[in-house]
């Protein structure tokens, strides 16, 4: 409760005291959501370069990696964002996981302990973030412990929060489960893929930013 209580001060206190150069906005979920797919289609668009690398094997992120000034505009108003793309959050990290993408277990071994480093980071970091696009997958069954853990953590340290259902264009997707699940908060369908409904994205994006 202390801790809380102290980071919620410490956005108080930031709020009221510094000059809002850009917003540090962070992107949060559990591996393979797309995290770094829509940040990197955020950044090419508005600064011409990607922010990170994109796999099929989970944990392909496994540091927090940051794109400065980014200029966003829209509808005649600009913002300028620092752009956080954080390693999938996960409750369990096994090596064996990744022996099942072809990788040799030394190698497996090694991406398990930078993954689960990489989540210990991410939280960490979480305490810095102006507001955070918490994003999921929209073919994915929502109820699931990590999730709800990364709500829950974003909730209790007060931070104004998007979440992003991501995939859409995948057949089993169905953004309705989500909106079911997580009710308290607004869920916008993109598909980072094929870069659907980013205008819709773009518009709760500065909706977001009023919130800080």
């Amino acid at each position: 409760m202390l801790k809380i209580l102290k980071s919620f001060a410490k956005r108080i206190l930031k709020s009221i005291f510094k000059k809002r150069d850009e917003i540090k906005i962070g992107f949060y979920g559990p591996p393979n959501a797309g995290k770094t797919s829509i940040a990197n289609k955020i950044c090419k668009d508005w600064t011409g370069e990607e922010i990170g690398k994109v796999s099929k094997i989970p944990h392909e992120t496994r540091k927090v990696q940051f794109k400065e000034k980014v200029e966003i505009e829209h509808k005649g108003k600009k913002l300028t964002f620092k752009i956080a793309d954080t390693p999938g959050i996960a409750t369990r990290i096994d090596y064996e996981d990744f022996l099942k993408h072809g990788l040799n277990k030394g190698i497996a071994k090694k991406r398990a302990k930078e993954a689960t480093q990489g989540v210990i980071e991410s939280i960490k970091w979480l305490d810095d973030m102006d507001a955070v696009i918490a994003v999921l997958d929209a073919s994915e069954n929502p109820y699931s412990q990590v999730n709800v853990t990364i709500l829950g953590n974003i909730a209790a340290r007060n931070i104004p929060v998007l979440v992003v259902a991501n995939k859409i264009d995948l057949k089993k997707a169905d953004i309705n489960q989500i909106k079911a699940a997580f009710p308290d908060y607004e869920v916008i369908g993109i598909s980072a893929k094929e870069g659907t409904n980013f205008d819709e994205f773009y518009e709760s994006l500065f909706k977001l930013a009023k919130q800080i």
